[in-house]
């Protein structure tokens, strides 16, 4: 399973039809949950986002100063660890970002961009790669 922990409600429609799209799609390749947490100060966040990660969940989190990967990497990244691993959990912080309890657990930490992305357009762009790289492990047009 992939899950997406998220800090924050999606409020505007045309995200939210986005990421019913996206999580369509993933969900022909492979199941996929979105959890949703409430905003608050960041230590708040960070007791709510552990309390949906597993022992056994390969953690990603999602952080400015991470690694980059191009799409095929993030692709092959996925398709790796799902040899060893049966979920796979991205998480994308608050407007404060994440903190050190989040980015301690953390397996590896992404980074899509130097640039500051709105959270909520971000889970947009992440599902959106995740759908991506589902295309490319399949070897399906989509990926240019």
């Amino acid at each position: 399973m992939i899950k997406v922990i998220c800090v924050g409600k999606i409020k505007e429609d045309y995200l939210k039809e986005a990421i019913l799209d996206y999580t369509k799609r993933i969900n022909k390749y492979h199941k996929l949950e979105i959890v949703q947490v409430n905003d608050s100060d960041m230590d708040k966040e960070a007791l709510l986002i552990m309390k949906h990660i597993d022992s056994k969940d390969y953690v990603i989190t999602l952080e400015i100063d991470g690694k980059s990967v191009t799409s095929i990497q993030l692709s092959e990244m996925i398709d790796k660890l799902f040899i060893t691993n049966s979920n796979i959990t991205f998480v994308i912080g608050g407007s404060d970002g994440l903190s050190d309890i989040v980015k301690k657990r953390s397996n590896y930490a992404l980074s899509f961009s130097k640039l500051t992305f709105p959270h909520q357009l971000f889970r947009v762009i992440l599902l959106e790669q995740i759908y991506r790289a589902f295309k490319i492990i399949n070897n399906e047009s989509y990926h240019k």
